[in-house]
């Protein structure tokens, strides 16, 4: 099983060490989400390359297209896409209740919308408009299916700025289905030791503390959660609508609650000053698709701010995108070039721009955790935070 180790504490902030069937992760630390198992424009050994030892799944896109049985079949994630590092599968609540209400029927004269019920869920496929059904029971089947070293409650991921009624109804729901996980987790994970496989395949549960904004909802929440002592703990239902100085606070509120010593993992978040304001409030694990979804729009993070390739003032910069950076495209290519690539529609441009902001995002996580270990966190933070702030559109 899992084992997850404190090494240092800084104020709240804290440096880790997670250790999973496959390999050690050194918390802070930030997932690259695969959505349909692979990282956008990138291979496996990129991402070995720029350091990531987790990457994050999705359970709701591989559930549709290929199956999970497929994937069972050909060997779980780790052999089907060739990843040697450790994988994190959401529960695919949160695509289910966003893509869902946006399923293929309604746009076919159909109802596109999501049917919820005490057993689970009803959904349109946003492939096909096809119909499905999900339930925390079968949730954690796909997800043992896959083959994840870590796997997420299902849970209900109403936007943030809901009402106190919906949340409260939403939450106790959210509650009653985790327990459902962790029974069925439970059962498939005595199956696999039966079969002489707990150890190959062995999947940890998380429990997912739901609440919107309301501190004694997201406080009941953590403390049943903590009562069913999970491998660990995440926040879900934060950056869905509400104002980052929102968010921020919830997160310094709630985290600390959180078990001290089970890992801590803040869901779908975020930007880099996120990412900091999470460390900050004693988050250990993140993911978001904002460093990849942004690169291939043409957006990259720097030392100094964000820069927008695309734009014309780069058409004869010969500087790299980040001089302070030291990845592969900032070592090999000029703004100009990246520009061009990219008005040009070039794929290169796509991949040289991702691998510039993961490595930005990974890089700084690494930066994050020998702040930590060094006593001096808050101000590596305010220091970066400064050089964004001065430096935007260097």
């Amino acid at each position: 099983m899992m084992r997850f180790t404190l090494l240092a504490e800084d104020g709240a902030a804290r440096r880790g060490r997670l250790e999973t069937a496959h390999g050690t992760i050194e918390t802070p630390v930030f997932m690259p989400v695969g959505t349909a198992a692979t990282v956008k424009t990138l291979e496996p050994r990129d991402l070995e390359a720029l350091g990531a030892r987790i990457i994050l799944a999705n359970t709701y896109h591989l559930y549709l297209r290929p199956g999970h049985e497929r994937v069972e079949r050909l060997g779980r994630l780790h052999r089907f896409m060739s990843w040697g590092g450790a994988v994190l599968t959401d529960s695919g609540g949160f695509q289910v209740f966003s893509l869902g209400e946006k399923g293929a029927g309604r746009d076919k004269g159909g109802p596109g919308l999501v049917t919820i019920a005490e057993e689970g869920v009803t959904f349109r496929s946003h492939l096909d408009g096809s119909r499905h059904f999900l339930s925390p029971e079968k949730a954690i089947l796909v997800q043992e299916a896959l083959g994840a070293d870590v796997i997420m409650a299902f849970d209900e991921c109403p936007p943030s700025l809901a009402d106190r009624a919906y949340h409260e109804l939403s939450l106790a729901r959210t509650q009653r289905w985790l327990v459902r996980c962790r029974q069925a987790w439970r059962e498939l994970e005595d199956r696999r030791a039966a079969d002489g496989a707990a150890e190959q395949y062995a999947c940890n549960l998380f429990g997912i503390a739901q609440g919107g904004l309301f501190g004694d909802l997201r406080a009941r929440a953590i403390e049943e959660a903590a009562a069913l002592d999970l491998p660990g703990y995440a926040l879900g239902g934060y950056a869905v609508g509400e104002e980052p100085v929102q968010m921020w606070e919830g997160v310094a509120r709630d985290a600390p609650r959180l078990p001290r010593e089970k890992p801590r993992y803040l869901m779908g978040v975020g930007t880099p000053e996120d990412l900091l304001a999470g460390i900050a409030a004693g988050v250990d694990m993140f993911d978001c698709v904002l460093p990849t979804r942004t690169a291939r729009n043409g957006l990259l993070f720097t030392s100094r701010g964000k820069l927008v390739i695309r734009n014309a003032r780069h058409a004869d910069d010969t500087r790299p995108a980040d001089p302070a950076c030291g990845c592969h495209t900032c070592r090999t290519f000029t703004r100009a070039y990246l520009r061009h690539l990219f008005k040009a529609g070039e794929i290169l441009a796509l991949r040289a721009n991702t691998l510039h902001n993961l490595h930005f995002y990974l890089t700084l996580m690494q930066a994050a955790r020998e702040a930590i270990a060094a006593g001096r966190f808050e101000a590596f933070r305010r220091e970066r935070l400064a050089a964004w702030r001065e430096g935007e559109e260097p």
